[in-house]
């Protein structure tokens, strides 16, 4: 936890990036044998899990280089192993990724050298979560939403708000929703409760549930609090949710396709929906730490990355969306219809996740950095 909040204090002081830095890797060389990368789960699948789900075994009989996956279940924990060191690749989301750029832990992306840059969604090249100064710290890998995930035996209809999580209220089969919902163990999840009450509290004013002043916040934690006398428990592991939606009797949650599409897969009665309120969401990237000991392989990692197939197999299997459109037609897994189905044409309509700075253009510069966000969640979860 001290690396975290080391890295998050480092980043509200230091968002302040010095001039154009210049791409470390000016031509690739031999691979060096492996590539080690941190990522979510479900993101780099060898067929283990399920045959037809392989993106990794092709990579390393073509290349060489060895493929080391260690899977984070939050974007505290990949930042704090990026930290650590001994990674060349790491799959961030927008809240991490500011912070990794600003703590010099990733280096700038040399875009000539992965000639699948050109194929990538224009929505997506120069996104600000990685991206400083027209500078790349990355390559787009998967965008998708965090949806809220139900249980369609006790939800015949699907909810039409997340109050279902936020508010104590009877469910449609007449039980108390307290100790049967979830809710995300990571302080990004206040911009879920700060999204919530700019629908139904538009009196706060608030413009960008990332951005939030001194009072905006207050609220926000304060719904939290509500919500904590109904989680049953807190969750960031996605397999633990998984099994909880099994066999511990939750029934609401917001999620993440990935685990809708395990569930599904199993023949459980679960399904999702994006409630009237909207939704964050997660733009990932794949970011090269700033002394990557294989960066030839990594290069190579990221080119194999944005191929059409490795796009689709990627949506299919996690139900999220390539950010290469070429994906979205001819992929056998993925399906003619996958990218409608998971939320293609949804793109405006999510909050992407990005990391929280005292410095924001909504409220004039007067915002809680997200220092504040990480111990001032963990103290609502211990009901403080």
């Amino acid at each position: 936890m001290n690396s975290f909040l080391k890295s998050c204090t480092a980043l509200t002081v230091a968002l302040a990036f010095s001039g154009q830095a210049i791409a470390q890797v000016k031509e690739l060389g031999k691979g060096e044998g492996e590539v080690n990368i941190v990522a979510w789960p479900g993101y780099i699948e060898r067929g283990e899990t399920d045959r037809g789900y392989d993106w990794v075994t092709s990579f390393e009989k073509d290349t060489g280089c060895k493929v080391n996956v260690k899977t984070a279940n939050t974007s505290d924990e990949m930042v704090s192993l990026m930290n650590e060191g001994g990674f060349d690749l790491v799959t961030a989301s927008g809240d991490a990724s500011l912070r990794l750029v600003a703590g010099k832990r990733v280096q700038p992306i040399n875009t000539d050298l992965v000639p699948s840059w050109k194929t990538v969604d224009d929505r997506l090249k120069d996104a600000p979560w990685f991206t400083v100064d027209k500078v790349h710290y990355g390559v787009p890998y998967q965008w998708g939403p965090n949806v809220l995930m139900y249980n369609t035996e006790v939800f015949k209809e699907a909810p039409k708000s997340w109050n279902v999580v936020f508010e104590a209220m009877d469910l449609p089969d007449g039980k108390p929703n307290k100790g049967r919902v979830q809710a995300y163990d990571g302080p990004i999840h206040i911009a879920d409760a700060a999204n919530y009450l700019m629908f139904h509290k538009p009196e706060l004013g608030i413009k960008d549930p990332y951005e939030l002043t001194e009072d905006q916040y207050k609220a926000a934690l304060d719904l939290l609090r509500v919500q904590r006398t109904l989680v049953g428990r807190y969750w960031h592991d996605a397999a633990i949710q998984v099994d909880d939606f099994q066999n511990e009797g939750v029934v609401a949650s917001g999620s993440w396709p990935y685990q809708v599409n395990t569930l599904v897969a199993a023949k459980k009665p679960v399904s999702s929906t994006i409630p009237e309120e909207g939704v964050t969401g997660w733009a990932d990237t794949t970011m090269m730490e700033a002394d990557a000991a294989h960066p030839n392989c990594a290069y190579m990692w990221l080119e194999h990355s944005l191929s059409p197939k490795v796009q689709g197999d990627v949506s299919a299997w996690f139900g999220s969306l390539p950010v290469v459109p070429a994906a979205c037609k001819g992929n056998e897994l993925l399906g003619e219809e996958g990218c409608k189905t998971n939320g293609y044409d949804n793109f405006d309509k999510i909050k992407f996740w990005k990391t929280p700075v005292s410095k924001c253009a909504s409220e004039n510069n007067q915002c809680v950095p997200y220092y504040r966000w990480v111990s001032d969640y963990i103290g609502v979860i211990g009901g403080r």
